[in-house]
């Protein structure tokens, strides 16, 4: 069967949604490109999850038109308070409409970009193209990288200049309020030699059920003596067949840190890959899990070392409720020529139902005799003995157990390092283990 008629989508569709935009010729030419390479090209195979079975190209509606916004204030109260007073540089998504843009002067006057994806494509053209879908992931990875290349309905760019150090967070948030909505989103941040800037992401789901799909992809490219903190919290409805990608590639002397709270009540696939290239380069992937209801998930992260002298650790802590399945794979990868590389990883998972289920999978593949090496997994049930103490003390099973679960979280939520995303992490997961 092909892509054509599973999706309802035709090559001139593409074409003409493409032109709507006023979009480059040579991004025309890359999604229709990637729409027929999609046709011949097989599914991703996540280690020890069967998607055969699971639908990632049916969906209602190619792209849902949503009303913007004057003001934060006029945003959905539970939306517009993930957003502090304070905050300077915003930029919120409804559905897949650009709803609300603010960036503040000094940002612009250091010629830094943050805007969205079909805004920077038009009006930086030759910038986008030097890095879209280019060093981070590729067009032809899987079936999925294809169609998101090809059906791309919404996203981000941020571009920091050499030398220039973006000191408050840039934040964007991407509501999905339409249960016919579809996120193929893309996000692509790139800090030039020297450059600094946090960017913090939220995907929110209001609707109680979706009936489209989510295939996001974020790239971020960090120059030579770069510095990227990239925090974001995931909280899309069931109903979706979620696939998230994001990857980074880090020249010498950079440096990577990821801030990740999972927390989709979806199917979800999520690759998180950090290519320490050059000498020295650093990349930090800290992350935190629940998975209720009977949702399965399979989490990929992986540090892959090329350069000399790097290191790359990896922190994950998840909690299974109810029949949620998850599969954890961490994964270190020395290069030959990695010499001195320091690769370490921890995976813990939490199960608090006999039918909750969550595998640990760590693995090292070493090319090169000079490194440092290791890993931490564990995957058990609450102990009672913790239940039993805290119940003995007056609190009843549920406010036990929900302490027992902050307490397993609290080693990665407490180290990340955007405080925005560690209040709102708290909250989803207060919201989840009740």
């Amino acid at each position: 069967m092909t892509v054509e008629t599973k999706l309802a989508v035709t090559a001139n569709d593409v074409r003409s949604f493409s032109e709507a935009n006023s979009e480059p010729t040579w991004f025309t030419t890359l999604r229709e490109s990637a729409f027929a390479q999609a046709a011949d090209l097989a599914m991703p195979t996540p280690d020890k999850t069967n998607i055969s079975k699971w639908d990632f190209t049916t969906f209602p509606t190619w792209t849902v038109d949503s009303e913007a916004v004057a003001a934060v204030s006029e945003l959905p109260e539970d939306i517009s308070a993930l957003i502090d007073d304070n905050q300077e540089n915003v930029y919120v998504q409804r559905n897949n409409t650009p709803a609300f843009i603010k960036v503040s002067q000094r940002l612009v006057d250091q010629g830094v970009i943050f805007t969205d994806i079909f805004t920077a494509v038009r009006e930086h053209s030759d910038l986008v193209q030097k890095y879209y879908m280019r060093e981070a992931v590729k067009v032809d990875e899987h079936k999925l990288t294809a169609l998101h290349t090809a059906l791309l309905n919404g996203g981000v760019f941020v571009y920091v200049p050499r030398n220039v150090v973006v000191e408050q967070p840039l934040q964007a948030v991407f509501l999905h309020d339409n249960d016919q909505a579809s996120l193929f989103n893309h996000v692509l941040v790139v800090a030039e030699e020297s450059a600094a800037v946090t960017y913090v992401e939220n995907y929110v789901s209001t609707v109680e059920e979706a009936k489209g799909q989510a295939n996001i992809i974020a790239e971020v490219i960090v120059g030579d003596n770069a510095q990227v903190t990239y925090g974001a919290v995931d909280v899309l409805a069931k109903g979706f067949n979620t696939y998230v990608n994001r990857r980074a590639h880090v020249k010498r002397d950079g440096k990577m840190d990821w801030a990740l709270g999972l927390m989709n009540d979806s199917n979800t696939i999520a690759e998180n890959i950090t290519h320490l290239v050059g000498d020295n380069s650093n990349g930090e992937t800290k992350m935190v899990v629940v998975g209720r209801g009977e949702q399965k998930q399979n989490f990929t992260t992986e540090v892959r070392h090329w350069g000399k002298d790097s290191a790359g650790h990896i922190l994950k802590h998840g909690v299974m409720k109810e029949s949620a399945q998850s599969i954890f794979n961490g994964i270190g990868k020395i290069e030959h020529g990695a010499t001195r590389a320091d690769a370490q990883q921890e995976s813990r998972v939490l199960m608090l139902s006999e039918k909750a289920r969550g595998d640990a999978n760590p693995i090292l593949l070493i090319d090169e005799d000079d490194v440092t090496a290791g890993h931490a997994a564990s995957v058990g049930r609450v102990d009672p003995l913790q239940l039993y103490y805290l119940m003995s003390r007056g609190i009843t099973k549920e406010e036990a157990e929900r302490l027992v679960i902050h307490g397993f979280l609290a080693p990665v939520v407490t180290q990340l390092p955007i405080e925005g995303v560690k209040k709102q992490l708290t909250e989803v997961i207060e919201r989840k283990v009740r």
